[in-house]
């Protein structure tokens, strides 16, 4: 169990450090005017800074470390 944490882990840590954060579509007005529908999106981005990608890679190495040495 210890064992894919530690994957799970460093595979975000890498990710956040790829690509620096996410972008979602959010709904932000809709509008009804007769027969006709109006909705409008917003595009929000969520920056994961730095250093929250190299600490999960370096817990999750340092788990990884530790499972071994426990055996």
């Amino acid at each position: 169990m210890i064992k894919i944490l530690a994957i799970v882990l460093i595979a975000a840590g890498v990710l956040a450090l790829v690509y620096g954060g996410f972008t979602y579509t959010r709904e932000t007005h809709e509008a009804k005017l007769g027969p006709l529908e109006f909705s409008v999106a917003d595009k929000e981005r969520v920056s994961i800074p730095t250093w929250a990608g190299v600490g999960a890679v370096v817990v999750g190495a340092g788990l990884l470390l530790a499972g071994r040495r426990r055996r």
